[in-house]
């Protein structure tokens, strides 16, 4: 396949979500009528291509949408309408909030997640030792996840994904949790992982200097929109400005 080949095609992505304001909540909880729920759109007619082998940014306020694009083509949220291809690629996604059993122990939750991610239990076990050897949990991988401090659990979370590689990763803001030695770390494994021509990756994230130094293209999204879509230095001038 070559570079100019398509790994993701999203086009006209709608999402939306039915929910209560919370005025609307305390007036249920005051009274016995019903409310109306009202329709939030998250999403909001959101196309855009990443090419195989590059690296696309995602900016926006909180809020904006990236996460619900990224957990939509992570195949986690299905569109109200609209299209995502990945062309028969696979694809994981690495998020604090998503993935893991709590009752399992660590050990156990890293073959259960890499089985979602399309590996055989025995691919794996193969990489086992090497997940729990760059993941620094030590003895703490026989624990129960639900004991797991937040950045344990997003150091389990990044080992498994950059270990057990996929052709599509998605990336939600784990690179800034855990300590400044991880970081380092993980920073550095995402660059070698990246580097491989092949892999295509969307990263979110609120540092304009990551995604300036790692990312081919950016796409702001804004009140689930797309604000803007091009090159790295163009998108990030006008976001920057925006958000100053």
């Amino acid at each position: 396949m070559t570079m100019n080949e398509y790994a993701i095609e999203v086009k006209n992505l709608c999402i939306h979500y039915k929910g209560l304001k919370s005025y609307y909540i305390k007036q249920s909880l005051l009274s016995r009528k019903r409310q109306k729920a009202e329709v939030f759109q998250a999403v909001k007619n959101v196309s855009f291509s990443v090419r195989e082998g590059e690296i696309l940014g995602l900016v926006g306020k909180n809020g904006s949408g990236k996460s619900t694009i990224l957990n939509a083509v992570a195949g986690i949220f299905a569109p109200n309408s609209g299209t995502i291809d990945l062309h028969g690629h696979s694809v994981s996604l690495l998020s604090i909030g998503v993935g893991f059993q709590r009752e399992l122990s660590g050990r156990e939750n890293i073959i259960l997640s890499g089985m979602l991610l399309g590996f055989s239990e025995k691919q794996v076990r193969e990489r086992m030792e090497e997940i729990i050897e760059f993941s620094e949990l030590g003895e703490f991988i026989e624990a129960p996840v639900r004991t797991y401090s937040s950045g344990m659990y997003s150091k389990l979370a990044f080992s498994i994904t950059a270990i057990l590689e996929t052709d599509i990763m998605l990336i939600d803001e784990v690179l800034s949790v855990g300590d400044a030695k991880f970081k380092k770390k993980s920073y550095n494994k995402m660059k070698e992982l990246i580097e491989d021509e092949n892999r295509t990756v969307i990263i979110v994230s609120h540092s304009a200097e990551t995604i300036r130094k790692l990312c081919d293209r950016v796409l702001w999204i804004d009140a689930g929109e797309v604000r803007m879509f091009g090159e790295t230095d163009v998108v990030m001038k006008e976001y920057e400005e925006f958000m100053n």
